[in-house]
Order: structure tokens, then C-alpha cells, then sequence
């Protein structure tokens, strides 16, 4: 074998090499790529892919594409997908730690909530840590409000309407409040209103916008309920086979991700609110 064969050989084994050793990691989100949780997890990609060498790219398959919402939280555990988004208070049957921020009047301005987050960051992680999973970043949505076809000015105004409900703490708050809670997923909010399948909702005014409420629904009171967050986790058995400089490229990202998120939430807060 001549020296211009052996090097030829020795690239082709090397490229090949690098090419089993790249890792490509799913990432389901449950939100459209109009929202902002969206635009901050492809942000969070778009990093991790430029800066990681190659070793890693990160595919996002947003709006339920891939996993729909209620089972992104077991995907990424089963490790059917490596890394996903949730929101937080969809897993409050699973521990009172994922409810905290869904708690009504605890938190209803960003710097209460954020006090909240911080306190509650290590209890956050460590219980998604008994199922091999690891935070990497949360983001917030602006304060809930209330949307409704009628007029609302005392709590008894709601009482025998059909309720929009999305996690555990919000059937709850509708039963407290005399409505009838109905589990309906955001891309089917203004089905169901147009149908009367629900009356009325507690929801963020970012969603209200990328939902145009304003189409089917007559009246918005706003009540700055609680502020609740989207999480990004990872299965961390993966994470962890991962080498270092791909490890500190992700934990990077990450903590841009949030800052991000969280001047997004806060100003969206006011941009919508003010619409």
C-alpha cells in the first residue's frame, strides 16, 4: 500500500469516527413557534448546535409535532427523546414542588416571581432529579388573567360557566370557583370558544395574542393571578456521556436561555397588557 492510500484510508476512519461520535438530541415543545417559549428554545438550540463543534445538534419540533404536551415529561424520562419542554404546573400531580408557581396571588409581579424561582430552584431540580432528570432553564409567561363572554365583576359571575383548565392547580381553582373545568389545550382555545365548549379561561395575555382572543372572546379583566414558567429538561443519564466542553456549552446556553426567557416574559407583560 503506496502513502497516498494509507492517508486516504486514515480520513475516511477519522471522518467516520467523527460522525458516530456527533450526538442529535430531539426537543419536543408543546407551544407554536409564534410563542416566546419557542422562540427562547430555539435560541437555546440554535447556541448549543454553533458552539458545540459539531459534536451536538439539537432538533426542535415545536407545537406538539413530535410529543404532545401531556407526555413530553415521560419521553424524556424513557428516554424516547433526550431533552423536552413542559409546562411546570402540568406536573402538579406529581409533586406540590412542580405547583408552587401556579399558586393564586403567591407571586403577581416578576420580581416576586423570581424570588419564588430562586428559592425554589434546588427543590425544582432535585425532584426531577428522582426520575434522572435534570433543569436546565425555566422561562416565565406574564401574569394570568382572565378572559370571558360576559362581563365579570364579582365571583359569583362565574359561577355555572365551563372553564378552561391546563394543569392540576387550575381544575382545582375552577372547582373552587364554581365553574366547570375543562381540560383544553392551547392550540384549541379558539375551537372551543367558537363551539361554547368553554366560557370563560385564566390564561396569560401572550397567549391571548397568539390566540387572537380578541376574535371569539368579549371581555378581559385583568387579575395578575400568578406567573408561572415552561421548563427545559434533560434526561441526565445523557446528559452525563456527554464530554466536558459539550456539558459547559449546553449549561451555558442554558443560563442565556433563561435570561432571555425572563426579559422576554417581563416585557411581553407589558407590550400585551397594554394592547
Amino acid at each position: 500500500m503506496n502513502k497516498s492510500k494509507l492517508l486516504a484510508g486514515l480520513t475516511i476512519c477519522l471522518s467516520t469516527t467523527a460522525a458516530i461520535a456527533a450526538d442529535k438530541w430531539d426537543m419536543p415543545t408543546p407551544y407554536g413557534d409564534g410563542t416566546h417559549q419557542t422562540q427562547v428554545a430555539r435560541s437555546f438550540a440554535e447556541e448549543v448546535n454553533a458552539k458545540s463543534g459539531g459534536k451536538l445538534t439539537i432538533k426542535v419540533h415545536s407545537g406538539g409535532s413530535l410529543i404532545k404536551h401531556p407526555e413530553i415529561h415521560r419521553a424524556v424520562k424513557s428516554r424516547q427523546v433526550q431533552i423536552g419542554e413542559v409546562f411546570i404546573g402540568r406536573l402538579g400531580n406529581i409533586s406540590p414542588v412542580f405547583k408552587l408557581d401556579n399558586i393564586p396571588f403567591l407571586a403577581t409581579d416578576f420580581d416576586s416571581a423570581e424570588k419564588l424561582y430562586k428559592a425554589s430552584r434546588a427543590a425544582l431540580n432535585e425532584e426531577l432529579g428522582k426520575d434522572k432528570l435534570m433543569l436546565l432553564y425555566t422561562s416565565p409567561w406574564p401574569a394570568q388573567d382572565l378572559y370571558s363572554n360576559k362581563p365579570i365583576s364579582s365571583l359569583s359571575d362565574l359561577e355555572g360557566l365551563k372553564m378552561r383548565a391546563y394543569s392540576p392547580t387550575t381544575s382545582r381553582l375552577a372547582d373552587l370557583m364554581g365553574t366547570t373545568p375543562v381540560n383544553i389545550p392551547f392550540s384549541d382555545v379558539a375551537q372551543a370558544f367558537t363551539t361554547n365548549a368553554i366560557d370563560a379561561m385564566v390564561t396569560s395575555p401572550s397567549t391571548g395574542v397568539n390566540s387572537q382572543s380578541w376574535d371569539y372572546i368579549s371581555h378581559f379583566t385583568t387579575i395578575n393571578a400568578w406567573i408561572p414558567k415552561n421548563m427545559m429538561f434533560v434526561n441526565k443519564r445523557i446528559f452525563d456521556r456527554l464530554d466536558d466542553d459539550t456539558k459547559k456549552v449546553i449549561l451555558t446556553a442554558a443560563a442565556n436561555a433563561e435570561k432571555k426567557g425572563w426579559a422576554l416574559g417581563r416585557k411581553l407583560a407589558v407590550e400585551h397588557t397594554d394592547m
